[in-house]
């Protein structure tokens, strides 16, 4: 009984797809793309440092017993330090590991905030659909009075619409720009904390390294 009352078909879809709609045209399909990406991320494990290291330590040893120029890339799948263990080996520099690591976080910096704002976009535009979906169903009053289960179903959907605009932006939209930054964030430090890790394992085994990982 409940779940009847609190639906409303017409009510929902004016709010659902107004603000989807809206937000769309607002932030562009690419930024919408980003959104729906950054929401999927969230379903997937978290990146964690001590993982991370322990899938480099074989490439870190082999660069610390053959030295960076014999030593061969190993991939373990992670984008980022795949391209940043190549730029070590194939430029033999450390400005090579920290020019990959750079254009790598750039990017997901720029995906993370374009998924953020687009989601805030969409919770700053619930409500307003919520009062749209008010004003059509005021506009659906009877003029007779006696019509009352008519006022009855339209006084409902006055108030469900407006409900629905809430719930939607701050139930959902708003929880998950959070979420996604609060992630972006949390990765951005675990990677910054294996890429520390492996300047300092691999500094010794550079060209021009002297003895403790100093340079001449």
């Amino acid at each position: 009984m409940i779940s009847h009352t609190l639906f409303d078909p017409a009510g929902a879809a004016i709010v659902v797809g107004g603000t989807c709609l809206a937000t769309v045209l607002r932030c562009g399909v690419w930024d919408t793309r980003m959104a729906f990406a950054g929401v999927a991320r969230l379903t997937r494990p978290r990146f964690r440092a001590a993982q991370a290291r322990a899938e480099l330590a074989p490439q870190v040893q082999e660069i610390q017993q053959d030295g960076v120029i014999r030593a061969e890339p190993h991939h373990f799948g992670d984008e980022e330090f795949d391209a940043v263990t190549d730029a070590l080996i194939g430029s033999r520099s450390m400005g090579g590991l920290q020019g990959a690591h750079v254009s790598h976080k750039r990017r997901r910096v720029d995906q993370s905030r374009r998924a953020v704002r687009t989601l805030e976009q969409a919770a700053e535009l619930s409500p307003v659909f919520g009062l749209a979906g008010t004003l059509v169903a005021l506009t659906r009053l009877p003029a007779d009075p006696g019509a009352a289960s008519d006022f009855t179903s339209a006084i409902s959907m006055a108030v469900l619409t407006t409900l629905y605009g809430l719930l939607l932006g701050n139930l959902l939209f708003a929880p998950l720009a959070r979420m996604i930054a609060r992630r972006a964030a949390q990765e951005e430090h675990e990677r910054q904390r294996v890429l520390d890790w492996l300047e300092s394992q691999v500094a010794g085994a550079l060209p021009g390294a002297l003895p403790g990982g100093g340079r001449r």
